[in-house]
């Protein structure tokens, strides 16, 4: 089988142009970044206001293990077995970050016959979305320090910066430094750290924000430290909101590339699912629902984290309203979940296939939650026996959600067929009662009540004494009536990584909280998240390179 980047390598693209023209677009709605990337000018979504949106479809998973589930592949295969069965659609997926590209977890480009193109561009340097992002970011902090470094009018409290640096490379050496080291004429020495560029608070804010003024509303709000007497310190009072607007004007407009199959996608921000909300931008995902009959966006790990930042923070903030849910999943992952051994998953197993399934039940389940259907597509591998499907099939049906054969990694388009059938069946014929989970205006603890009881399946949470005391904080400045955004493990529905499956009597422990209040959202971090990640013993890096003829080799 050819690699992932031989297969892009090989793909027929078209000229962006006439990528746009599918969609009703024209030379000057879009501003070009060569022969097969585009921006999509913001005019185009006043000029298609009145028009009806089109269907939106969630692409979410079980918990991600080491077998793979294959979510934005699927995803990708989705839009094109849509445009096979004459449908117009799009898929909205979020940008990859270099620091997984170079280290362990890849790209998000898609794989095999599923892919998005040209997949080097997109995950390398793209249109330079993050370049501005980090840019933008450190601008603030190198304002912060200057403003300490020339008088400190604002009285800002050196110990309580909560604004840190980002670089898109995880580089762990950065975590925890120094700043300002060198006597003087370099600044007042303080603690500082690094965080992945898609950690940044200004990511989220790209992917929340309606347009570029209210971006720069956004940024302004921004909390970056606390004066001596505890009060906030804005972005707006280091007057650098403008600046960083300037910075974000050309990253603001969603970035248009094409699948393997020509079928148009809108690739757009990237925040980390695990730290910030994990979707594509809002803008990228309603300018999809007024150019195609059908969006097919998704949310990062599984539907713990992703489907419920994108049913309470996105769709909350862009008053979208999706119409069904696409729960992927693997029998190789359901069996791990079910604690068959990784070097056994091509084994039929059907007790630990059982066991494993508890934890798709359980995601089938809080969709539903949601009041939005759900159809699980079975991302099919050549070890799957017919038993196994059979069985899992049977299982889906019993918990109130049908499943599909998926085989879009080899088939492309061809192999989601029946999955885009079936997604316009459910569209079509059944109405989605979507409604958020909770209401913001109840306390902070109650939504992180509801949170981990309702969708975790929790026995209630526990906090740290240091956690309850910043709570009290926040809810004395007025700052709580916002979304919570939960940092959590990706692997476990529980804040331990190692509990797979479906488990039971658990507390979640919640030991900080954070606002994030540009973004317009208060982050709850449980157990170990690392915000800035490291390289692992052999990174993909050492197997990257470019030869004399240009060609990329090692980049999956």
């Amino acid at each position: 089988m050819k690699t992932d980047v031989q297969i892009a390598q090989e793909a027929k693209m078209l000229p962006i142009v006439e990528i746009a023209k599918k969609l009703g677009l024209d030379e000057n709605d879009i501003i070009q970044y060569g022969k097969y990337k585009a921006k999509i000018n913001l005019k185009v979504l006043e000029r298609f206001k009145d028009k009806e949106d089109g269907k939106l479809v969630l692409v979410t998973a079980i918990n991600p293990t080491p077998a793979g589930e294959g979510k934005t592949t699927t995803n990708i295969g989705l839009s094109m077995g849509l445009n096979k069965i004459g449908k117009t659609a799009i898929t909205a997926i979020r940008e990859p970050s270099l620091g997984p590209s170079f280290g362990v977890k890849g790209g998000a480009a898609g794989g095999g016959y599923a892919q998005v193109v040209p997949m080097e561009d997109i995950n390398l340097h793209f249109t330079g979305d993050f370049h501005a992002i980090t840019t933008a970011h450190n601008l603030i902090s190198a304002m912060l320090d200057n403003h300490i470094h020339q008088g400190n009018q604002l009285n800002i409290d050196p110990r309580r910066i909560v604004w840190k640096r980002v670089l898109d490379l995880n580089d762990r050496a950065l975590r925890n430094i120094v700043v300002g080291l060198g006597g003087r004429p370099n600044g007042v020495p303080r603690e500082d750290g690094f965080d992945i560029t898609v950690a940044s608070e200004i990511m989220a804010i790209l992917c929340l924000a309606e347009d570029l003024e209210d971006l720069k509303e956004r940024v302004g709000r921004i909390i970056v430290a606390y004066r001596y007497d505890g009060s906030p310190v804005y972005v707006k009072d280091l007057k650098a909101e403008g600046s960083v607007a300037l910075l974000m004007k050309d990253a603001v407009h969603p970035n248009l590339v094409q699948t393997l199959e020509n079928t148009p996608a809108l690739v757009h921000g990237g925040p980390f699912a695990n730290i910030a909300h994990g979707c594509n931008s809002i803008l990228a995902t309603k300018l999809s629902l007024k150019l195609a009959d059908y969006t097919i966006t998704e949310a990062g790990f599984g539907a713990d984290l992703g489907a419920e930042k994108f049913f309470d923070i996105k769709s909350r903030f862009g008053d979208l309203k999706p119409n069904v849910a696409v729960i992927v999943a693997t029998v190789r992952a359901l069996k791990h979940h079910g604690g068959a051994k990784k070097d056994e998953l091509g084994n039929e197993n059907i007790d630990a296939l059982a066991r494993g399934f508890e934890n798709l039940e359980k995601h089938i389940e809080n969709v539903n939650k949601f009041g939005v259907p759900a159809v699980v597509a079975i991302n099919r591998f050549p070890t799957d026996t017919e038993a196994e499907l059979d069985f899992l099939m049977k299982k889906c049906k019993e918990s109130g959600a049908e499943a599909v054969l998926s085989e879009v990694w080899a088939k492309g388009g061809d192999g989601a067929i029946e999955l885009a059938e079936k997604v316009v069946e459910i569209c079509e014929g059944r109405d989605s009662n979507f409604k958020p989970l909770y209401d913001v205006e109840e306390s902070i603890m109650d939504k992180i009540e509801k949170i981990a009881v309702e969708v975790y399946g929790a026995d209630g949470v526990e906090y740290t004494k240091s956690c309850l005391k910043k709570i009290k904080q926040i809810e004395e400045l007025g700052l709580d009536k916002m979304p919570i955004c939960m940092a959590k493990t990706q692997y476990s529905l529980s804040d331990d990584p190692t509990l797979l499956a479906r488990p039971k009597g658990f507390k979640i422990t919640v030991r900080d909280i954070r606002v994030s209040n540009g973004a317009g959202f208060l982050v709850a971090l449980t157990g170990e998240i690392m915000t800035m990640p490291g390289l692992p013993k052999v990174p993909a890096a050492n197997n990257i390179d470019i030869l004399p003829s240009g060609e990329i080799v090692g980049l999956f």
